[in-house]
């Protein structure tokens, strides 16, 4: 199906939104409230989560002139098409298929007309051997000691999920029993900072290296990996390399190359963005070596669990499809361009900054799939915090700053609960105190005529008011296991494309990228070639010459 040049808000849903947003406006969060009706339409149950959105800025009408939304922008076609492995990533003619990662081995999920979930579960074979190899001692490194501490190479969606993943399931009990003894790392950032923080303590003859480049030339990567090969085989020798090294990536020559050895090469597909990989060997790879590949592969079937209610289930009981809308509503119609994600466990601190990429990179566009300029904005401001930190650091400005629609995740039961004795409630019952009571206090607020009955004094009247009717929605996790992470992540990736399927862009290029790394190589030439070789700045604007000459002047870095 060829894709319509119309713009979304040329349609008669957008236009009925847009004038609804008049009735919404003559409403509040402290009226909506109180309608009990209209609240138990907007809780959603699905495989234990329990999805609450009855604090945000919408009535039932307002749902069904979204779900009216969802049908002008084809949305079910549209989920058909990424499922079926079209060419939906048009702009550099992709299928996009991150689902097929973690289908069930009998699924069928084709791209290019081959059924891609065999070559899947291969390579999650392949993994789940050499894992158990790694984690059992039979494979050793260059001295013949055990491989017991990992550092995984990669930078953004190679880096950002994984490491959300890690973080979030390193003390659930089963996989920290799985991961005694054993430690991972990751290392981003071409800041040298980065390198000597993640090898500090290590030792190369325990240490593997898993370089994660789909072509093997991220620049930033690749230095990484060859500043951890030079640490490798200056304390090993040159042939440990092929002991301590391995790749994920579909490269092979350029692996070979690297002196890897190409059966150490987890491979994955063009039809897997970047920060859509954390279900192949891109995540799957370090965290099995962490964990074991039978805790990775519950994170696997709770992701494939909300594709398959992603894929099926009725819009109106949809939750992607229902948090994605009510994005669109937040962001087009009401006006509010941030979002901010805001987990009360401790476990998920690096939720935010994962789906930070996967929703800016996503969906920060200024045209449509066909390349027509937007004359709406598309995409959030994706901020956050764990609760209760955030609430000591931000919430200041969303209750009596600007207005922002607010995520809160909770979780029924603790990874590591505390009772202590003589203490009116728990550690987890004092955090889950905070996680029921702020959406409460964003949804109604304090009046002026609170504060008097309070005997508040005049002058501080207007300080300590709040006006409320701040949107919020509420997402209850029955306990954090790798489980209900694959959970967590799939509803995420999903709302994402929801919104980009409405906005009418491609969520999944991400073009956005290339000019900084353009500009970049030729500044790399200057420095080489100014440190070199003493030769003027040229070629650069007034500001960069005078900061260039400021770097070049001061910087201590070793004449090459």
């Amino acid at each position: 199906m060829a894709s319509s040049t119309a713009l979304i808000c040329d349609t008669e849903a957008w236009k009925d939104l847009k004038g609804h947003v008049e009735d919404i406006n003559k409403t509040h969060l402290r009226d909506l409230m109180s309608d009990a009706n209209r609240c138990q339409s907007m809780m959603m149950e699905f495989d234990g989560l329990l999805l609450d959105y009855s604090r945000q800025r919408a009535t039932v009408e307002t749902m069904d002139k979204l779900l009216n939304l969802a049908k002008a922008a084809q949305l079910t076609e549209k989920i058909s098409r990424m499922f079926s492995g079209d060419h939906i990533n048009s702009t550099e003619n992709r299928s996009v298929l991150h689902a097929a990662l973690r289908a069930p081995k009998d699924a069928v999920i084709k791209a290019d007309g081959k059924n891609v979930v065999p070559e899947v579960w291969n390579v999650l074979d392949k993994i789940k051997d050499f894992s158990e190899k790694i984690r059992s001692g039979s494979w050793v490194g260059a001295t013949g000691k055990p491989l017991k501490d990992v550092v995984a190479v990669g930078i953004g969606g190679s880096f950002l999920g994984p490491l959300f993943v890690h973080t979030a399931i390193q003390t659930d009990p089963e996989a920290l029993e799985s991961a005694k003894g054993r430690q991972l790392r990751f290392l981003a950032n071409i800041d040298p900072v980065d390198v000597a923080r993640n090898i500090n303590g290590l030792n190369p003859e325990t240490t593997l290296v898993v370089v994660v480049s789909k072509t093997f030339t991220t620049a930033e990567t690749m230095l990484n990996a060859r500043t951890l090969r030079e640490w490798i085989t200056t304390a090993l020798g040159a042939s440990a390399v092929a002991k301590h090294m391995v790749a994920v990536s579909t490269n092979l020559a350029l692996v070979e190359k690297f002196g890897i050895d190409p059966n150490n090469a987890f491979a994955f597909w063009d039809w897997v963005g970047g920060r859509y990989s954390v279900c192949s060997a891109v995540g799957v790879l370090p965290l099995s070596l962490q964990y074991g590949f039978s805790v990775v592969e519950k994170f696997l079937k709770g992701a494939s669990s909300i594709d398959q209610h992603f894929q099926s289930t009725p819009f109106e009981k949809n939750i992607p499809v229902l948090l994605g809308l009510l994005s669109v509503w937040n962001v087009s119609f009401l006006g509010y361009p941030a979002r901010a994600i805001l987990p009360y466990s401790q476990a998920l601190e690096k939720f935010a900054p994962h789906i930070q990429q996967v929703s800016m990179e996503s969906n920060g566009k200024g045209v449509s799939i066909d390349g027509l300029p937007l004359p709406y904005e598309t995409g959030e401001i994706d901020f956050g915090e764990p609760g209760t930190n955030g609430q000591h650091s931000f919430y200041q400005l969303i209750h009596q700053g600007r207005v922002i629609p607010c995520d809160f995740i909770g979780i029924v039961k603790s990874q590591q609960p505390v009772y202590l004795k003589g203490e009116v409630v728990s550690n987890h019952d004092e955090l889950m105190s905070n996680f029921f009571a702020q959406p409460d206090a964003l949804a109604y607020g304090k009046t002026p005529e609170q504060l008097q009955k309070e005997n508040v004094s005049e002058n501080l009247i207007p300080h300590k008011t709040f006006s409320g009717n701040r949107p919020s929605l509420s997402l209850l996790l029955p306990e954090l296991t790798a489980y209900s992470v694959g959970q967590l992540l799939a509803i995420y990736e999903h709302r994402v494309a929801v919104q980009g399927f409405v906005w009418g862009i491609n969520s999944f290029d991400q073009w956005g990228v290339e000019l900084g790394k353009v500009l970049a190589t030729q500044v790399r030439k200057q420095l080489h070639s100014s440190r070199t070789q003493g030769t003027a700045l040229e070629g650069f604007n007034y500001s960069t010459t005078t900061l260039l000459k400021r770097y070049l002047e001061t910087s201590s870095e070793p004449q090459i």
